[in-house]
């Protein structure tokens, strides 16, 4: 690199801080290994909170409604997870 690029304008300007509660479900889910039963992501990320359409949830209580009792896969937990929380826009803070 040059030293004129030093003095560079950022390539993308950045916004704003907009905060959001809760953690990304990605996020809690690469915490835990694979396969895992639905009592155990419990015991070990039920206090976690969770960003959703709706505003934060506990994990916990997400899973209240999930029947599935066995996740062999990550991407079967988030689909469960996602089944129950839905999609969509996730509220800011201050919302």
């Amino acid at each position: 690199m040059s030293d004129d690029d030093e003095d560079a304008e950022p390539a993308v300007e950045l916004g704003s801080h907009t905060p959001v509660e809760g953690a990304p479900l990605a996020r809690v889910s690469s915490r835990l290994t694979w396969p895992k039963e639905k009592s155990e992501v419990e015991r070990m990320e039920g206090e976690s909170v969770v960003r959703t359409p709706d505003g934060p949830r506990e994990l916990s209580t997400i899973l209240e409604s999930v029947d599935e009792t066995y996740f062999q896969r990550k991407r079967e937990f988030e689909g469960h997870v996602r089944d129950v929380i839905g999609t969509g826009p996730i509220p800011t803070a201050d919302e």
